[in-house]
């Protein structure tokens, strides 16, 4: 195995390291769904809307939390009005 002949300095170390900085990464606008401009990263479903090349991919928190309404409003008609015995005046006397 290859040994060095003599220790790198911290200047030389240092300045081969100042090379691997990160870049920053590419935004593109999503103009799919409701979001409307909203920066996304590319090649991946927009996490305002959940569309994908034109597609809806994902189901949002705002849609889910809507459909959940929905459910328990449909619930509550369906169940019965529960009414409460009438209370009779007489007894309290």
């Amino acid at each position: 195995m290859a040994v060095p002949k003599r220790k790198v300095s911290r200047a030389r170390r240092d300045t081969r390291s100042a090379n691997k900085g990160l870049t920053a990464q590419p935004l593109n606008l999503c103009f799919e769904g409701i979001c409307q401009g909203t920066p996304k990263l590319p090649h991946l479903v927009c996490t305002v809307c959940g569309f994908y090349k034109g597609r809806k991919i994902l189901t949002t928190t705002a849609e889910r939390d809507l459909k959940r309404e929905q459910a328990r409003k449909a619930r509550e008609a369906r169940r019965p009005a529960q009414q409460e015995p009438a209370v009779d005046q007489t007894q309290g006397q």
